[in-house]
């Protein structure tokens, strides 16, 4: 199985959240910042020692506290008996207090137009080179002498040396993850007491390969000091609904699954057996009748429910605790039935929306939600909408880039606009809540493999069963994210794999306690995610 940890809680500070908090720690604290600074370096160390523990060091240090953090690196190494050279930008002291007198070999770079011969042939044969040029403060493209250096570490990748990048790549913006000029590749990141939010997000989570995060001794985090964090295994496990020993098939949640227009009955297949894996005790399927068949043989375990039959319908969601619709729906009859059916229920009934409900709901066909005007959905927390960017669009009459370029504030302004949970399916996916004071969590799993039809479908039956089974629209959809994405992990199929194989999986990734797993021996690591890919 894919190795990962992430323990909880997980903040995911940008740049500018990490330095207040940087200064709230050091200034009003009393944390002092040698500390901090000594208790990276001699982590990064440590990781980096274990990963790679035979071979040349090159580290690149730059004027900063990222640069000291790399100063003290290398010292470590040194003091260790690696074979370690240090290439420092101008601004730097010399000699540098941060080296405690040893003999370290140190260069110092030239300035914009200078000679990088030097640095170029030291890359030749490294077996690491260390990134520890511009923090997370660099906003904007780095200028033409931090460019060149940037160059260069990219060519002694590309000849065979691994790069680790301290904090986050040079060149990646710590706040958007966007690469305004040249940025470092990166085949790992180490990041210190937190992953900051310019590496979970493309392109910069490109850019940064490995992500390990480890405890520096910063003090814990305050609630309300930064505006996301990641979705964690232990997280998931204390928020995963449970069955008490004594019960019965009614008390676990009850689901109406709406779906499925003639020639569509695939989609709410997929969706009805990840529901039936997420566990709700009674699962009712409200489809169009020439799907009866179809699907009375391929979910059995599900009670069909005639979708164009008003009655009967509006019976099936008097007797469900959570309605999820949208798999399947297009241009056919079901879109009238469920705005009809959504009209007739209380306003409290928790309630999924993915898919073709989506549009209708863009479009004002699902009265019962949107309420009287923008921000009015009356079933509020109990709501999710789970939308990919063109869906978002629509929802939020806004242009798909200005989407993609910020999930997480199109999720906020999502979830404001609507008075619902947001989920905004994307690299990462992100779940918002109403509220400017709730953060945003991060699906840490995900990935090109879920680029496929049908893994929606397998998401909204999931999000289903948890409503039902009594968790709110946000936690639904996080708890989803988590469980979808481990048990992809745990099956391992890359890009072969398919919608179909993820119910299967999700008992593996029900069962699972504590922070996960990694190779990494070490007690401080906070957060170890895979390369993305």
């Amino acid at each position: 199985m894919i190795p990962f940890l992430a323990r909880a809680p997980l903040p995911v500070p940008t740049g500018t959240e990490a330095a207040a908090f940087d200064r709230r720690a050091i200034d009003s604290l009393g944390v002092p910042q040698p500390v901090l600074m000594e208790n990276a370096g001699r982590s990064a160390a440590l990781v980096l020692h274990h990963l790679h523990p035979d071979g040349r060091v090159v580290i690149i240090a730059g004027s900063g506290n990222n640069g000291g953090d790399g100063i003290v690196l290398a010292r470590t190494l040194h003091s260790q008996g690696r074979s370690v050279r240090v290439f420092r930008t101008g601004g730097r002291p010399d000699p540098d207090p941060l080296l405690h007198h040893h003999p370290v070999p140190i260069h110092t770079l030239p300035g914009e137009n200078g000679d990088l011969g030097v640095l170029e042939e030291a890359l030749q044969g490294t077996s690491v080179v260390v990134d520890a040029l511009l923090g997370t403060g660099i906003r904007g493209a780095p200028r033409e002498g931090a460019s060149r250096i940037i160059e260069g570490i990219r060519a002694g990748r590309a000849a065979g040396a691994h790069v680790i990048a301290l904090d986050l790549p040079s060149g990646v913006d710590a706040d958007t993850g966007g690469i305004p000029g040249v940025a470092v590749e990166a085949d790992t990141t180490i990041a210190f007491g937190a992953p900051k939010l310019g590496i979970l997000l493309h392109p910069g989570r490109a850019a940064s390969g490995r992500i390990i995060a480890v405890e520096i001794g910063f003090p814990p985090w305050p609630s309300g000091s930064f505006g996301a964090e990641g979705i964690t295994p232990e997280w998931a496990a204390r928020t995963g609904p449970r069955r008490p020993p004594r019960t019965h098939k009614n008390a676990n949640g009850r689901l109406l699954l709406v779906g499925g227009e003639p020639g569509m009955a695939g989609a709410v297949i997929l969706a009805a057996r990840a529901a039936l894996r997420a566990a709700p005790g009674y699962l009712r399927i409200a489809s169009d009748p020439s799907n009866r068949a179809l699907l009375n043989g391929a979910v059995p375990e599900a009670v069909f429910v005639d979708a164009l039959d008003p009655e009967a319908l509006r019976q099936a969601g008097e007797a469900s605790d959570a309605v999820a619709a949208g798999p399947g729906v297009a241009q056919g009859p079901l879109g009238p039935a469920l705005a009809e059916l959504l009209e007739r229920l209380p306003g409290a009934l928790p309630l999924c929306l993915d898919a073709g409900a989506l549009r209708l709901l863009a479009a004002g066909g699902l009265p019962a939600v949107t309420g009287s005007g923008g921000g009015g959905g009356r079933r509020g927390t109990h709501t999710l909408l789970t939308p990919h960017p063109g869906e978002a669009a629509a929802l939020l009459e806004e242009d798909v880039d200005a989407i993609v370029g910020d999930p997480l504030g199109a999720a906020r302004r999502g979830a404001e606009r609507w008075g619902t949970a947001f989920l905004l399916k994307g690299e990462p996916t992100v779940v918002a809540a109403p509220g400017s004071d709730v953060p945003v969590r991060i699906a840490l799993r995900g990935g090109s493999r879920f680029a496929r039809a049908g893994m929606g479908d397998v998401l909204t039956g999931v999000i289903g069963g948890f409503l039902a089974r009594g968790l709110s629209g946000a936690d639904a959809g996080a708890l989803a994210l988590h469980r979808t994405g481990r048990a992809a992990d745990h099956l391992d199929l890359g890009e072969s794999l398919l919608p179909s194989d993820l119910p299967e999986a999700l008992p593996r990734a029900t069962e699972e306690q504590g922070p996960g797993w990694t190779d990494l021996p070490h007690p401080f690591v906070l957060l170890d995610l895979p390369a993305a890919r």
